[in-house]
């Protein structure tokens, strides 16, 4: 496994290389949070790196990328003829990181259901495989679980267990976004453009004054994995050999080299509209893809589709249009949203614009009546 290397000068990140040093040290369980693309897989690897399970497995599972009727399977295993393809035992991921480390990334996705089968492994590390009418075996496993959701308000709106957030909650690390620490802007992006020139065998390129000023301006919403992207594509498309702000990408040109507390931040969904309404971009690449690289999270993947039918006064086809999609892909584009749990009955939406039409009337006529 490659050895993690943290990059940066802000003295956040110092305190959290020495939270993790203090927390390899033991076999506690672990809570990483963070806005999506801050790094929290990096902080869980170099936890098992610097434990003494480094030599053994570390197995990590993106709860949000397995639907709930697997996970259980993939997680626990399941025997032979358990459901339909079931041709075998198969051993499950928790059985396979025995001794060694599980990564449960984006563990506020889980059903409630699943958040109680999981409970219940954490209370005595036993594992029974789906089909099973038995404890199939016991294994020893560190937990390190992570969140871009902000778990206490999940457990008052019902929606995450009280119990298991305590249980996982036994060394919380917090990654701050890196709009909050923007010392390490300069350092991220010179390692990024040392990593990339040389995976593409071209010459390393600098930065201009003008394009730092705008590097550091930006707000950064994909935070790391978003900079790191944009060090990819500048080491590709650099001509030059020197990165101005005409090179830039346009979200971060267009940012005026002032403090980002100069001006609101436009929420996540706005750009993402935008994108769509006035780039002309599609769904696909606009949405779909940054969600599915965790850039984005299901809330603004929710919030999207939801200011889109607002739009359309609930009409999912009109929205594809909008979306820049083809008729074609009507299916797939609903398949998705309800794969995710973010598809939202039209009628709310046409219930809404009828109800505001109905208390206009009369604000009208009152207005007639009285000149």
């Amino acid at each position: 496994m490659e050895t993690v290397q943290f990059v940066g000068a802000s003295a956040i990140l110092r305190e959290i290389e020495q939270e993790i040093l203090c927390t390899s040290s033991s076999d506690a369980k672990v809570l990483i949070t963070g806005e999506s693309g801050v790094g929290k897989e990096i902080v869980a690897r170099s936890i098992h790196q610097r434990s003494r399970r480094s030599h053994l497995p570390l197995v990590t599972i993106n709860c949000s990328g397995v639907p709930d009727s697997l996970l259980e399977s993939e997680l626990f295993g399941h025997v032979r003829g358990s459901f339909t393809d079931a041709y075998r035992d198969r051993r499950g991921w928790l059985e396979q990181a025995d001794g060694g480390t599980i990564f449960l990334d984006e563990v506020g996705e889980m059903s409630l259901r699943m958040q109680a089968l999981l409970l219940r492994f954490l209370e005595n590390g036993e594992i029974q495989r789906v089909g099973s009418e038995r404890v199939t075996s016991t294994v020893d496993v560190r937990v390190i679980a992570a969140t871009n959701r902000n778990l206490l308000s999940q457990v008052a709106g019902k929606n995450f267990r009280e119990d298991l957030y305590y249980r996982l909650n036994v060394i919380h690390v917090a990654i701050p976004a890196l709009r909050e620490r923007k010392d390490d802007v300069g350092p991220l992006m010179a390692h990024f453009f040392r990593m990339y020139s040389k995976q593409y065998r071209v010459t390393e390129p600098t930065i201009s004054d003008e394009a730092w000023q705008q590097l550091y301006a930006y707000h950064w919403p994909g935070n790391v994995r978003e900079l790191k992207n944009v060090a990819e594509r500048l080491v590709i498309r650099s001509r030059t050999g020197v990165i101005t702000p005409g090179d830039l990408p346009r979200e971060i040109s267009g940012v005026s080299a002032q403090p980002v507390s100069a001006a609101p931040v436009k929420r996540t969904a706005d750009l993402l509209l935008e994108r769509m309404s006035i780039n002309g971009e599609s769904f696909w690449s606009a949405v779909y893809e940054p969600f599915m690289a965790r850039d984005i999270t299901r809330d603004d993947l929710r919030a999207v589709i939801s200011r889109g039918l607002d739009r359309t006064r609930g009409n999912y086809k009109a929205l594809v249009v909008s979306f820049n999609l083809e008729l074609d892909d009507y299916k797939r584009f609903l398949n998705f949203l309800r794969k995710y749990q973010c598809h939202m009955p039209f009628q709310q939406f046409r219930a809404a614009r009828v109800r505001l039409t109905d208390d206009a009337a009369p604000t009208e006529e009152r207005v007639a009546a009285n000149r």
